[in-house]
């Protein structure tokens, strides 16, 4: 499974930006799809994560300001970003867990990651 990520960048403080992954090869029938963030010198977080079967999660930082969705099709998966904040500045990683039925062995796969700045 390979993972390419797009749409970081730099956006003004209460700005929106939205991100998109996409996994591509040998992909999982059952899955979760996420992004997850990292601040040099700290640990890689949850930001947002997304089922094959379409059950999400957030983190509380981001809740009401952060959507995420998935192309099931497309095995793509987007997280609208709005009213950003300064804090939200960080390195992006998709991750994309895969399985397959009964099987109860999990595989990850992580993006290059993809940087987003919000200028206050």
């Amino acid at each position: 499974v390979q993972l390419v990520e797009s749409g970081g960048g730099l956006v003004q403080a209460g700005g929106s930006l939205r991100l998109s992954c996409a996994a591509t090869g040998s992909v999982f029938p059952i899955s979760v799809m996420g992004w997850y963030r990292q601040a040099p010198g700290k640990q890689r977080e949850l930001v947002a994560a997304i089922s094959s079967g379409g059950s999400s999660n957030y983190a509380d930082s981001v809740r009401g300001r952060f959507t995420i969705s998935r192309d099931g099709a497309k095995e793509t998966v987007y997280l609208q970003m709005n009213s950003l904040k300064a804090e939200d500045t960080d390195v992006y990683y998709c991750k994309y867990t895969g399985r397959r039925p009964s099987r109860p062995t999990q595989y990850d796969y992580w993006g290059q990651g993809t940087l987003v700045t919000v200028s206050s």
